[in-house]
């Protein structure tokens, strides 16, 4: 999801250990988001919410308010740059930092804090995201992810042993720069059924499928179908791209058909491309759809597929960003029967309800639209930047996640949306159909 390009050496770090020198193990719950894994991290004894993303190599923290703040050790100013068009961004290093994840510790972590949230992954993904971290954790176990089960296993590297099994596939790491690659094929001629060897990051931390950087060897260029997207936020400003279709990637053995797919350009891609040998990114969308051994220390890798992998790749037919908007105090009404004299129910016909109605207030979730990308089905609706969504097709939006709300823009193709909106306090119904364009 990032790439960092960070012109500083920092002093060799301390290992990631289990707290107890006995445990062989230790298995960590997660939350899948939009495809991405975030865990419960504590930085000197705080308690946040982490991106686990096999992509980066420091640990960042990007959305730090006042009830989350903690005590930085030996900090020191540095700039960072990623992907995206934008300059380079001021950023904070701090040294000698504690990291806890359940029963792995780590007494001496560098962490980089970021001085303003460019991400704003929070609102995207309707909970509090405070940072990522990647290598620094991965290095130092064979962790297993459970997309299904959401568990996270750590086994020690030193110990375990990837187990060879009739529906397993192991394959070869290459690691550059403490980032993870991996050799696939991809078929991009929708009319031959030529296959490209290409070298992919693996990138826990992208909720895509896949990422093609345009123009990269072997003349790999966008297909004759597609739409212009924005495909996120980089550290150094917007990311965009052309949104497409292939007909088959095969990892291994492994073929999964009609991925998702994005071809990023040559502006937005520039740092990310200073690995020559890179061709792009596999993301969550397809990560998810296996069960998955990582061995850094030995650079592979073990797969096996798990029940989404059969599954179609869908994505927003809308043109609509949906994000968290905070909470609104919701009044909600509540009946409830009046008891008989006797303690029960009245049932007969000479018996009398009565219902008695009450009010109560509660703070619930709000959404608004971030961005509208031009020329899609909510742009020629007329929905526009800064609309709070207040039902989608009858429903009310405080009573869904932010995820349910991406879900029902990602329907069949021609399903009718049909949305209530407030616009500067002005109550509008607008309604579109769901339009598949690739």
């Amino acid at each position: 999801m990032l790439f960092f390009c960070i012109c500083l050496q920092i002093s060799a770090q301390n290992s990631f250990n289990f707290l107890n020198e006995k445990n062989a193990k230790e298995t960590v719950s997660f939350k899948l988001i939009n495809n991405l894994i975030v865990i419960p991290l504590e930085i000197n004894g705080k308690k946040l919410s982490f991106i686990l993303d096999s992509g980066v190599n420091k640990t960042i923290i990007f959305d730090l308010a006042q009830n989350d703040s903690i005590a930085l050790l030996n900090t020191e100013k540095i700039e960072l740059r990623g992907l995206g068009t934008g300059e380079a961004v001021d950023a904070i290093l701090s040294t000698k930092n504690i990291l806890k994840l359940k029963g792995i510790v780590s007494y001496n972590e560098a962490v980089y804090v970021i001085l303003k949230d460019y991400f704003d992954l929070s609102s995207k993904m309707g909970v509090t995201i405070h940072g990522i971290i990647g290598y620094n954790l991965l290095r130092d176990f064979v962790v297993k992810i459970n997309y299904k089960s959401k568990k996270l296993t750590f086994y020690s590297s030193k110990d375990y042993q990837l187990k060879k099994c009739r529906k397993c596939e192991i394959l070869r790491l290459q690691m550059h720069r403490k980032k993870p690659y991996i050799n696939v094929d991809v078929q991009l001629d929708t009319i031959g059924t030529k296959l490209t060897k290409v070298k992919m990051l693996i990138d826990s931390g992208g909720s895509d499928a896949l990422w093609l950087f345009e123009h990269s060897k072997p003349n790999i260029k966008t297909p004759i179908l597609f739409f212009k997207d924005i495909l996120g936020e980089g550290l150094s400003g917007t990311i965009y791209g052309n949104r497409s279709r292939i007909p088959k990637l095969k990892v291994g053995n492994f073929t999964l058909l009609k991925p998702t797919i994005s071809f990023l350009d040559t502006v937005t891609s520039k740092n990310a491309r200073s690995f020559k040998a890179r061709n792009g990114s596999i993301g969550g969308n397809i990560l998810k759809r296996f069960k998955i051994w990582l061995d850094y220390r030995n650079q592979k890798i073990m797969l096996k597929k798990n029940g989404s992998f059969t599954k179609g790749f869908n994505y927003n037919m809308s043109g609509l960003e949906v994000v968290y908007n905070g909470k609104q105090l919701v009044k909600e009404r509540k009946y409830q029967a009046a008891s008989n004299g006797y303690g029960t129910e009245g049932k007969g016909k000479n018996d009398r309800i009565s219902l008695i109605t009450r009010y109560t207030f509660n703070f619930k979730s709000s959404y608004k639209v971030k961005t509208v990308l031009r020329g899609s089905p909510g742009h020629k609706a007329g929905v526009q930047p800064g609309d709070i969504i207040l039902k989608i097709n009858g429903t009310n939006t405080y009573d869904l996640k932010l995820t349910e709300i991406v879900g029902k823009f990602q329907q069949r193709n021609n399903k009718k949306i049909k949305l209530l909106i407030d616009r500067n306090g002005a109550y509008e119904k607008v309604s579109f159909r769901l339009e598949k364009r690739i």
